[in-house]
């Protein structure tokens, strides 16, 4: 379905209006045109950044883009000068799991309206525009929101939907906050019905789990899995899979799987497949959320003077953020050891599938315990960069890619007839991708998003 790029956007929607006012986080597209000079200007794309820009924006799309000097506006635009800065795509983060922390705690309990929204302000916060939650949700929270920021009463970033995921018995997500949340299927009826009542739903994909869970589940059989890819492509859906082992992607990739949200764990994917997954345009997240099991100390990007610090105190509450830190006291070496040894298996992977050209695409498990919104996305680009792939790639990946796997057609790309949805940064990505966190504005519908007034709320909400 299409997205009306229009709305007028809460911060937290109703349970707020009892701590504070509520916050416009997306304004209504302007009718007056606008012309932004002399940023550079990196489309999203893969195309080179044009050194000193223009770009003209009317009613929230762009209208026109070029070097400076050779855009003409006209004589009413408003002309904002922005040289210094860089101009680069919002970010969309393609595996999500919004609405089960607040504060300190995280249960089921939080699946609210409040909590998801929570969660889609920080995103946008932190520059993330669009979000795949990615099968693991409740009842019709999130069917509700979609639909309200599409009807353009809600802000946020963009919450695009699974429903439930799909998996063989006990083999869906693991935490005590998920249980009885995924479909559990035994054979291929099962499968094709699931299918069935989730496009009914109209989910943007479907999502299901393949592996033995660390052996508490069995696999789910190749019939199985493939009858849901089957019947998701005659519903016009994309199916991903949540993958360990090496032997499961080659069965999944050669049954027509479209995305892989994370890469196989247990060996370095092997050339064959990698040449696979490019051949068929297979979509890959490198998701390296594990990199947090690394460390014995405070990581370098949780230290302060730190841009990505900086965003995390501005937008996530104190108690929380103690409590990450301390995580990393006292771990236990030979864990910490096991860690290392797999992440390098992503590292290495992740470098291979860049050099094939691979559709490496964001997604990072946004949502998990103290793996908050906004700051796991952000932290996700600089660790897409130490594993190999250069700061366009990443920036691709993140921009472009992502919103051509979600079939966002006007997200991802700053072009003629995209929409106005950009941040203004005060440094070049290019130069380093840590960049990224140093963000000056953003923009969404070619309206600027009022981080300053969203702050508080963020930083208040749960602590109580």
């Amino acid at each position: 379905m299409s997205w009306k790029k229009v709305g007028l956007g809460v911060l937290i929607a109703s349970a707020l209006v009892s701590r504070g006012p509520v916050v416009d986080t997306q304004g209504r597209p302007t009718s007056t045109a606008v012309l932004y000079e002399g940023a550079r200007l990196i489309p999203g794309d893969g195309r080179p950044p044009i050194a000193s820009s223009a770009m003209l924006v009317e009613k929230g799309m762009i209208a026109q883009i070029g070097a400076k000097g050779s855009v003409t506006a006209p004589a009413t635009a408003t002309r904002i000068d922005l040289t210094g800065k860089t101009v680069m795509p919002t970010l969309i983060n393609a595996h999500g799991h919004p609405g089960f922390q607040r504060g300190l705690s995280y249960s089921a309990d939080n699946f609210t309206r409040d909590t998801v929204m929570d969660d889609l302000n920080r995103a946008l916060y932190f520059g993330v525009a669009a979000v795949q939650s990615q099968g693991i949700e409740k009842g019709e929270v999130t069917f509700q929101i979609r639909a309200d920021q599409e009807a353009g009463g809600l802000g946020g970033a963009r919450l695009r939907v699974a429903g439930r995921g799909i998996g063989a018995p006990n083999a869906g997500p693991g935490a005590a906050a998920y249980a009885g949340i995924a479909y559990e299927v035994t054979t291929p009826d099962d499968a094709r019905q699931a299918v069935q009542e989730l496009a009914a739903k109209k989910v943007d994909v479907v999502k299901i789990w393949v592996d033995d869970r660390n052996g508490r589940a069995p696999r789910l059989p190749k019939d199985v899995f493939t009858a849901v890819i089957d019947e998701g492509h005659k519903h016009g859906l994309r199916v991903n899979a949540h993958v360990f082992y090496h032997r499961d992607a080659v069965d999944l990739v050669d049954a027509g799987i479209d995305g892989l949200v994370h890469l196989v764990r247990d060996q370095d994917m092997d050339d064959a497949l990698v040449a696979s997954i490019v051949r068929r345009n297979v979509y890959v997240m490198p998701n390296l959320s594990g990199e947090r099991g690394l460390y014995t100390e405070v990581p370098p990007w949780l230290k302060p003077g730190t841009p990505l610090m900086k965003l995390i105190q501005e937008s996530i509450p104190q108690p929380v953020i103690d409590r990450i830190k301390k995580s990393y006291e006292d771990r236990d070496p030979a864990a910490v050891a096991r860690a290392r040894t797999q992440y390098a298996i992503l590292q290495r992977s992740t470098a291979k599938l860049a050099k094939a050209n691979a559709k490496i695409t964001l997604g990072c498990d946004t949502g998990l315990e103290d793996y908050l919104f906004g700051f796991a996305e952000q932290h996700e680009l600089e660790s897409m960069a130490r594993a190999g792939m250069t700061p366009m790639q990443v920036i691709v990946a993140a921009t472009s890619r992502a919103a051509e796997y979600l079939n966002l057609d006007t997200m991802g790309t700053l072009a003629a007839g995209k929409a106005a949805d950009f941040l203004v940064l005060d440094a070049n990505p290019l130069d380093d991708i840590t960049n990224t966190q140093r963000i000056s504005k953003i923009y969404t519908n070619g309206t600027e998003v009022d981080r300053a007034s969203m702050r508080a709320g963020l930083t208040k909400v749960g602590t109580n």
